[in-house]
């Protein structure tokens, strides 16, 4: 073996999509011995030439790659089982899960609290409301081991800049994620797949010394001047800790009120908020791969759009877009009506679907009312949920198609991909005027990007409400603890720094690492 692996890395190296990748590393490298990817995307710009764009690093004759473990150092001192030494963590979405993994890979495990049932159990609430409309407050589309992150395609898409990125992807892979999350520019796991991983991830922090309360709801924070030391579960026993993970979710409205009894300090902040459009998958292949369409390699096409109101500085984009995908309903509260995406990892449904928001400045929106945007987006669910009461309806979600959108109209609804199914309405009668205005108008942008995009055949859900949390648990920038009280560490998404799995697991393993520097 030599002492030193000599390698080069190519960077936007050109396939056809019915070349060899290894024919033209031969080119680059005669005799090459192995190789990585390190990226690859497709190029199909060019209406007669799609190909795959590639970075690529080869190992010469008689050299060898190896594998990438991210082998980290670990605490002298493994804190005893139940003592406050172990850190408390509340939540088992993405950002709670990578910070017990990284913290167990480092030699400290913790005791974690989940309101909802394992994946296994959780799996079953959420067909029943589907089928049914009866909703289990705890194992929802958001509620539940995994977070929402396990009903939202497994999507790894980020636009963070992280060290923590590969370190994410490389644990996904190892407890069953495909190898391609590693190099993919637009990587995702797929929700049928993710829900075998989320199993393979707590059996190897049981097996770490980890302590797991499942169906527990956290209902009180123990706090001594300043100070969170512990928590109050639901089953009225007391838990302490000198560290506490608050990794909720965006969802967790009681949590938010635990924290403003006890005047732990929070802000409101900016979020996204609109509808869920959907097309025909083949549709959407033939705009962006035109003649290719239908090509195997290719694959569901994907989009992404933004437009952007110089005079207001309002944003609309595409967000969470779901190639061959299902539009859920996935609400958290028997009154309110949400909407969402998902798809497999096969990504082989008719339909494609993507989330088109407005964003919604907080200041300009509620001024100094830190709930204003917990209170406005409660409000628009409740309000949803009352137009599909109205129209005869109990678990649906509602429903316009896009040209009668545009026109202001009422009409009929397509048949679509909805487990809840759909039930039509005027979505102007739903969506604050401003929001159904912008919506309009960056539709019409986006049709100027996408030939086709407004069309007979596509139509909106609502209400897209979820993006992200209305209110931020402000955090220290060195130490990751509340401004208001030490010991806890908001976390993830809910706690206002995350917006999709990668980007809250990242944030868990850095809180991770800071509590790892404590010991």
């Amino acid at each position: 073996m030599p002492s030193s692996i000599m390698t080069k890395v190519f960077k936007d190296i050109k396939l056809g999509i019915d070349e060899n990748l290894k024919e033209k590393l031969e080119c680059l490298v005669p005799q090459f011995s192995d190789f990585r990817i390190l990226k690859q995307s497709v190029d199909a710009r060019q209406r007669h030439n799609p190909h795959f764009v590639y970075s690529i690093e080869i190992a010469g004759p008689h050299e060898s790659l190896g594998q990438i473990h991210f082998e980290l150092e670990k605490t002298p001192r493994t804190p005893k089982k139940n003592s406050p030494e172990m850190p408390i963590i509340i939540g088992t979405g993405p950002a709670g899960l990578f910070a017990a993994l990284r913290l167990c890979e480092r030699g400290i495990p913790s005791v974690i609290f989940e309101r909802g049932s394992q994946a296994e159990k959780r799996i079953m609430g959420i067909n029943h409301f589907w089928r049914y409309g009866q909703l289990d407050p705890r194992n929802n589309v958001c509620f539940g081991e995994g977070g929402a992150g396990l009903y939202s395609d497994g999507k790894l898409i980020t636009r963070i800049k992280s060290e923590h990125i590969p370190y994410v992807m490389n644990r996904l892979v190892r407890f069953g994620a495909p190898k391609e999350i590693e190099y993919l520019s637009n990587p995702h796991v797929g929700s049928d797949k993710i829900r075998r991983i989320i199993p393979k991830i707590r059996n190897f922090l049981l097996e770490q010394g980890c302590v797991i309360h499942y169906d527990t709801r956290i209902t009180d924070f123990i706090t001594e001047g300043r100070k969170v030391i512990g928590v109050t579960t639901e089953h009225q026993k007391n838990h302490y800790s000198s560290h506490v993970v608050l990794a909720t979710g965006h969802s967790a409205d009681d949590i938010f009120q635990a924290l403003q009894r006890k005047e732990i300090f929070m802000e409101g902040k900016s979020f996204a908020l609109g509808v869920r459009i959907e097309h025909p998958q083949e549709l959407i292949n033939k705009i962006q791969y035109r003649d290719y369409f239908n090509h195997p390699k290719l694959g569901s096409a994907n989009y992404k759009l933004t437009y952007h109101d110089e005079k207001t500085n309002t944003g609309v984009y595409s967000f969470c877009m779901c190639p061959g995908g299902f539009v859920l309903s996935s609400g958290t509260e028997a009154d309110g009506v949400v909407c969402n995406g998902m798809s497999n990892f096969h990504r082989n449904s008719n339909w494609a679907n993507s989330a088109i928001v407005v964003t919604i400045d907080h200041e300009k929106w509620f001024k100094n009312d830190t709930w204003g945007g917990m209170k406005f987006r409660r409000e628009l669910e409740h309000k949803a949920f009352q137009m599909v009461q109205k129209k005869g309806g109990n678990k649906q979600l509602p429903t316009q198609k896009l040209t009668d959108f545009l026109k202001r109209r009422s009409g009929d609804t397509l048949k679509g991909s909805s487990p809840s199914g759909n039930i039509g309405v005027n979505l102007h009668e739903l969506l604050p005027q401003p929001v159904a205005e912008y919506l309009m108008t960056g539709v019409e942008n986006f049709h100027t990007k996408m030939k086709g995009f407004i069309t007979e055949q596509a139509q909106f859900y609502a209400v897209e409400s979820r993006t992200s949390c209305p209110l931020r648990v402000t955090r220290d920038e060195i130490s990751l603890q509340s401004l208001s009280h030490q010991n806890l560490y908001p976390t993830g998404e809910g706690a206002g720094y995350a917006g999709g799995i990668t980007s809250a697991a990242c944030d868990g393993v850095n809180v991770a690492d800071e509590i790892y520097r404590q010991f």
